[in-house]
């Protein structure tokens, strides 16, 4: 099953690749199948979808949106992405991405406004300017990298460890539409709502068995697998309770170019018998 590739990154957010030299990357490794997904965009798309044109690769719309989901007994609200693909009416997802662009840029100006007396300058400025000056396109990365070149951090990871990851001093929940309203969404754009990465959140089992119950509840549509890098235990679990939901499954590299580079455009998990991929519903 190789050749599909529905989760990867450009630099309209935090990859480092055009959407068009993402396409012929895309097209050199052999994908015939591939879904653009940025954090809360679609602005790349159509520049996806133009150079395509002139190769054997099929250009899946997607997008990756930040939501959130809690569990009753205890409120904690717990960030989650989901990734809406092949859909065919954009307009209802469109609106909701106006207003996931606002909440994005909005928390970015809060991380550095916190980040200033912690470091005792103001990295705004030089942040926007990795975005092409179009607030709403920064992410976390985008200000790690900043810190790192400021030498505040010698690299990304630490930034996040230091200051803006989930705890720290600097950071700021994303505070995105609710998991049940982001599938409604999707499915009102006539798409297909995927689970991104469901055991990267930092989640226990028990956690990430509620998330994919609740995701199953609500409507979703498919999981993504986990990588083969992560323990064969993992993917065990991951495998049974797609099994039990009835769950479709979608594969995709979480490829962000050299802002990831040990991430490899096309390398995705292999599909267990019996496991029906999401891609086989694209119209």
């Amino acid at each position: 099953m190789q050749g599909v590739d529905l989760h990867t990154h450009s630099n309209i957010s935090d990859g480092t690749l055009s959407p068009e030299l993402l396409v012929q990357a895309a097209v050199e490794k052999g994908i015939h199948t591939l879904a653009l997904t940025d954090h809360d965009t679609m602005d790349g798309l159509k520049q996806a979808e133009f150079v395509a044109k002139a190769y054997p690769i099929r250009i899946i719309s997607g997008v990756e949106i930040s939501s959130q989901w809690s569990r009753p007994a205890t409120k904690k609200s717990y960030g989650v992405h989901i990734i809406a693909l092949n859909m065919q009416n954009h307009e209802p997802l469109q609106k909701l991405l106006e207003q996931q662009k606002k909440i994005r840029a909005e928390r970015a100006q809060k991380i550095c406004d916190l980040l200033t007396p912690l470091i005792g300058e103001d990295i705004y400025a030089d942040v926007i300017v990795k975005v092409d000056g179009i607030a709403d396109r920064i992410t976390r990365t985008h200000i790690a990298k900043t810190l790192v070149e400021k030498k505040y951090v010698a690299r990304p990871q630490q930034a996040f460890d230091k200051y803006i990851k989930e705890g720290k001093k600097a950071y700021v929940k994303f505070d995105g539409l609710g998991l049940a309203e982001t599938i409604e969404v999707i499915h009102q754009s006539q798409g297909f709502a995927v689970l991104a990465h469901p055991t990267r959140y930092d989640l226990s089992a028990t956690n990430v068995r509620y998330l994919i119950e609740l995701f199953a509840e609500h409507g979703g549509d498919a999981i993504e697998l986990p990588p083969s890098i992560e323990p064969l235990s993992t993917r065990q679990m991951v495998d049974r309770i797609i099994a039990e939901h009835d769950l479709k499954v979608s594969v995709g590299s979480d490829f962000h170019g050299d802002n990831m580079p040990w991430i490899r455009l096309g390398n995705i998990p292999k599909v267990k018998e019996g496991q029906v991929g999401i891609w086989e519903s694209f119209v």
